[in-house]
């Protein structure tokens, strides 16, 4: 462990070198850095350390300031992007933990600064290593101060919402966006989570949502989406209206995640999970004819029709739910759409070989892979789920379904097809004396 005493020699040597040459200043800002690893020498650190890390890093601005206007050729860049850098890992350090140092450090305007950094970065046109550091390292700040801390959470949103969102989101530096995320993460909460309901706050929203999609490991872009953005279902719709047909599968694969963890939730959780149960019923009920297309070989990969299969799959993991559940069977047009789905779907399979054809000859790959595989299965699923229990929707199923159409999955040789069609009749009184053949 460092010896206390060598925090004050370190501020002393800080304060000397700020008026020497950069690469003086390098190595004071870099002993300060390790010595910040240890929590006792961040909770010692005084004001002064943090006043010449601000002296530092303003005299850097000005100096990357004039390469952008100038292209001055008398600015040592390389060593202003590694002090630049050094003094964002020091004041990252100083932040971690430290309520005392985040406070200190938010009044003496370091926020706007390396806000302010940021921007002028960004307007450099090299991309270089030494500039993603620097960058890097300036997120890290940022998330770091505003970790556990509502004051500094605020005053970033507001220096830095939209715009250095905006462009560090679209970064194709996979730590820089990660680190974005990161501090979007943790300055997001309800009230804010609204502000990007504006029209000129959505990019933001479409903008993690894009990040999820082409970085699927990103951990911080699926935090936002299933911690905040699903949370309100104005933006929900908002975006979907937004999203290609290949990012509202994306969108959709994530409320799936969501809808299927069996935590308890209370009376405003589920509030929003009905909302977004309604909408998403009134999506499928308005689109669902889609999924026929992939009737033809040409068409066996239309996106719409996809966002139908994964429409399907979501309602049917909400009608799974018995909280959920009355909504849903409430929901004015849902169980005729199905039904019609069923006997269309069904129609299509016997009119041509195809994907819905019972007898269709797959391959064990398109078995496997195939997004369409179980679409009548899933229906029949749905169908039955909002039959359960309701005689009312017993009653409609009953007299407007053909029960013919259910013969397919006798057909198949998996007890899941069967148990489903067994579980239906059961749901509309319809016995059927066939027994299950063992697998």
């Amino acid at each position: 462990m460092a010896a206390t005493g060598s925090l004050p020699a370190a501020a002393a040597r800080l304060g000397r070198a700020v008026a020497v040459a950069p690469e003086a200043r390098l190595e004071s800002v870099r002993g300060l850095t390790s010595l910040f690893r240890e929590a006792q020498l961040r909770e010692m650190a005084e004001e002064s350390i943090f006043r010449n890390l601000l002296e530092i890093l303003m005299s850097a601005s000005s100096e990357i300031e004039q390469v952008c206007k100038d292209s001055c050729e008398l600015v040592d860049l390389d060593t202003c992007l590694l002090l630049t850098a050094e003094c964002f890992r020091c004041l990252r350090n100083a932040c971690v933990e430290c309520a005392k140092n985040q406070h200190v450090v938010r009044n003496l305007g370091l926020i706007s600064t390396a806000v302010n950094l940021i921007k002028l970065l960004h307007g450099i046109q090299i991309k270089e290593e030494l500039l993603l550091t620097a960058l890097r390292c300036s997120l890290q700040f940022l998330g770091n101060i505003a970790a556990g801390n509502g004051d500094s959470q605020n005053s970033i949103w507001k220096c830095a919402f939209p715009d250095l969102f905006l462009t560090c989101l679209a970064y194709s530096d996979e730590k820089i966006v990660a680190y974005c995320c990161m501090v979007l993460f943790t300055c997001l909460n309800s009230e804010k989570v609204r502000e990007l309901l504006d029209p000129g706050n959505l990019a933001v929203a479409l903008r993690v949502l894009k990040v999820y999609k082409e970085q699927l490991e990103s951990e911080w872009s699926f935090l936002i989406v299933t911690d905040h953005l699903l949370k309100c279902p104005e933006l929900v719709e908002a975006l979907y209206a937004k999203l290609s047909n290949q990012e509202r599968v994306t969108l959709l694969e994530l409320m799936l995640e969501k809808v299927s963890e069996k935590n308890p939730v209370n009376s405003e959780e589920m509030n929003v999970f009905m909302s977004h149960a309604e909408f998403l019923a009134g999506c499928f009920q308005e689109k669902c004819e889609a999924v026929l297309k992939l009737t033809s070989a040409a068409d066996a990969e239309d996106e719409e029709a996809l966002v139908m299969i994964r429409l399907l799959d979501v309602l049917c993991e909400m009608t799974s739910s018995n909280g959920q559940l009355e909504h849903l069977q409430a929901l004015p047009g849902l169980l005729e759409t199905a039904i019609d789905t069923l006997r269309l779907t069904h129609l299509a399979g016997k009119q041509a070989v195809n994907i819905f054809t019972a007898t269709h000859a797959m391959t064990g790959q398109e078995e496997i892979s195939h997004p369409a595989v179980g679409f009548k299965s899933h229906l029949i699923r749905l169908i039955g789920n909002l039959c359960y229990k309701n005689k009312e929707n017993q009653d409609k199923a009953f007299f407007n379904s053909d029960c013919s159409s259910l013969d397919w999955c006798w057909q198949k040789k998996s007890r899941t097809g069967r148990f489903s069609a067994l579980l239906l009749r059961a749901a509309l009184c319809c016995p059927y004396n066939v027994e299950l053949e063992t697998a």
